[in-house]
């Protein structure tokens, strides 16, 4: 089973790059599982 662990994701910036990233990183390496730690994701008030 591939995992992949992505760490703090804080803001906009970084939840745009998620959003274009994790997609191609979940294909070119066949990944099973994607656990995010987001609490941080929407400026502080997620």
């Amino acid at each position: 089973m591939k995992i992949l662990f992505i760490g703090d994701i804080v803001a906009k910036p970084d939840r745009e790059m998620v959003r274009r990233a994790v997609p191609l990183l979940i294909e070119r390496h066949d990944i099973d599982l994607t656990i995010a730690n987001v609490e941080n994701a929407a400026g502080g008030r997620g």
